[in-house]
């Protein structure tokens, strides 16, 4: 694991980066956020995550390009506007195949130092991000977990190494074995804070989310018919 204030083995700058965002559709997103914000509210909370993931992501100054992995049509054209490049989803085979197939639509263009980052994290700040980024530039692959260190928010490759998504569950301890090097930064909560439940939106709304999850948020869920 590498800590805030080491040295980097590698000291030759990756350069800017591209960014891969995976989407599923809409209609299937975030199923456990259906009860506390409403059947309606739950893929438009969905939509609102990514919007607020992305255009922080493109206003980073270490962000070259953000990669919508999504087959869902009113997801790419909302996240089109922000500036986002979309590829569909050609494999159909899952969160870990469509993060490959981004990567890969991204490296036929140029030999990119691509890095893939969860699509719900509405808290999502540009200068973390960039801290991130600049960690993971040390090294051929790093990622970061998320809040609660089981999972992961951020795998990153830098141009000429190896891209091994291996997301879902406890990731965390996968891309550790596949020999990523753990980021240990401090104060890069935002990174970390994806959003499955309402006490992961809660704690998302106290960092401070993004305009599109605020909107959405501020309406009240409907109270059920007892």
């Amino acid at each position: 694991m590498r800590t805030e204030g080491e040295i980097a083995t590698n000291t030759d700058p990756a350069g800017p980066w591209s960014l891969v965002v995976p989407l599923k559709p809409l209609a299937r997103a975030k199923s456990r956020l259906g009860q506390a914000a409403g059947e309606a509210a739950r893929p438009r909370l969905a939509l609102a995550f990514a919007q607020d993931t992305v255009a922080a992501a493109l206003a980073c100054a270490r962000v070259r390009d953000v990669v919508v992995v999504t087959d869902d049509a009113v997801a790419a054209a909302a996240l089109s506007a922000l500036g986002a490049r979309i590829v569909p989803d050609a494999p159909g085979a899952g969160l870990n195949a469509a993060l490959a197939h981004g990567a890969r639509s991204v490296r036929a263009v140029r030999p990119a130092a691509v890095a893939a980052l969860n699509a719900d994290l509405p808290a999502l700040r540009t200068g973390e991000l960039a801290r991130v980024l600049d960690f993971a530039s040390g090294f051929p692959s790093a990622f970061l977990r998320d809040a609660t260190g089981i999972g992961t928010t951020f795998l990153a490759a830098v141009s000429g190494a190896e891209f091994r998504p291996s997301f879902g569950g406890p990731s965390g301890s996968r891309h550790l074995a596949s020999g990523a090097v753990e980021i240990a930064l401090s104060g890069v909560d935002s990174v970390r804070r994806d959003v499955d439940t309402a006490e992961d939106l809660r704690v998302a709304l106290a960092l401070g989310v993004g305009p599109h999850t605020a909107r959405i948020a501020a309406v009240p869920a409907p109270v059920p018919d007892r």
